[in-house]
């Protein structure tokens, strides 16, 4: 037997990988990390969560050659954005695979091949984008996307070696209105038929599901205590770095942390530039994304500007009554993302903290 084989007939491929899991819980109890039951017990969950991830992608949707498109599906990590369906699969970049569906009236449609180094470096480098303004629908809605490294005359989606996998964001501006598109992938070629399950590649799995785990978690965690340098300000932190975590290239992310007493409130103005799409979003402490079904968040259509067209954002326990409430769902401390998507300009926002008494 392989050294794989062996590992799987002992456990001890199991008792190493849950081993690898106890590792990983240290992340959540980082000296800068909150410690208060809520961010506890949060923090577990969100390894939870990412576990559920690395496990699919590791293991039930691994193989390249028989790619699925996979909702993430409550699965929150570095700032997701609460109005999108993200989907993710994993490819090859020595293949050619074909996308096929519906655009549907969701307000915005991107997908990008990437190189996922989280684990290696926490970088997931950007190795092709095609987006809605290059998009050519057919005239009965359906769209047709060639993924490869050899280019295509239409709607085609730039391969690296490297690459490992796709990403789709389809955003909203409006739930209650819009439709998002239906997707699915194969691969183009002669068939391939597929193998059983390789005791080797089984263990190379889990070891890859625990370390990314860790990775993800360990990665993010470190750019929340680098906001944490600047509390309560939205600075830009620099856009190359976060467009190697896999960022979409046509949005300027402004990420922040804060950290709020009972009866304060953060105050956010800023102008807002011309462009299609804008969001703000508030975050917990792993950079998860708020209860959806809160006030967590406002963008281009739901928020509500001031007459000179300037927007003013009020972070707090409860609604003070003017501006665009956005409620801390019970949080002390947190982060939070303003982007602007396909701007020529980016205003940077003043923020202020303020008692609610006294407002």
């Amino acid at each position: 037997m392989g050294d794989g084989a062996a590992e799987v007939v002992s456990g001890k491929a199991w008792t190493d990988f849950c081993r690898a899991l106890e590792q990983a819980g240290e992340v959540i109890l980082r000296d800068k990390a909150p410690s208060t039951p809520l961010d506890r017990a949060e923090g577990y969950r969100y390894l939870t969560r990412l576990l559920r991830q690395m496990m699919y992608t590791t293991i039930e949707n691994a193989d390249p050659d028989f790619p699925r498109l996979h909702e993430l599906d409550r699965v929150k990590l570095g700032a997701d954005n609460p109005d999108n369906v993200y989907l993710s699969a994993n490819i090859r970049g020595d293949r050619t695979y074909k996308i096929t569906g519906t655009r549907g009236s969701i307000y915005y449609f991107s997908i990008g091949s990437k190189a996922n180094r989280y684990a290696i470096d926490g970088t997931m480098a950007s190795t092709g984008e095609l987006g809605d303004k290059d998009l050519v629908i057919e005239p009965d809605g359906t769209v047709e996307i060639i993924v490869s490294a050899e280019p295509h005359d239409k709607n085609w989606l730039p391969l690296e070696p490297d690459s490992t996998g796709l990403v789709v964001r389809q955003t909203y501006m409006d739930r209650a209105t819009e439709v998002p598109g239906q997707w699915t992938i194969e691969r183009v070629g002669e068939p391939i038929q597929r193998k059983e399950l390789n005791p080797d590649h089984f263990v190379k799995a889990l070891q890859t599901a625990a370390f990314s785990l860790h990775g993800t978690a360990a990665m993010f965690a470190g750019w929340t205590e680098m906001f944490m340098e600047r509390p309560n300000e939205m600075p830009d932190f620099g856009q190359e770095f976060f467009q190697k975590a896999g960022g979409d290239p046509e949005i300027f992310y402004a990420h922040g942390y804060w950290t709020l007493k009972p009866g304060q409130a953060w105050v956010i103005e800023t102008e807002v530039p011309e462009c299609p799409y804008w969001n703000f979003q508030l975050d917990n402490w792993w950079m998860e994304s708020l209860d959806w079904e809160r006030k967590i968040t406002i963008n281009k259509h739901s928020a509500k500007l001031n007459d000179d067209g300037t927007l003013t954002i009020v972070v707090a326990e409860r609604d003070p009554g003017y501006g665009n409430w956005i409620d801390t769902c019970g949080h002390e401390t947190g982060t939070a993302l303003l982007r602007w998507l396909g701007a020529s300009e980016h205003p940077l926002p003043t923020c202020t903290v303020i008692d609610l008494e006294a407002s």
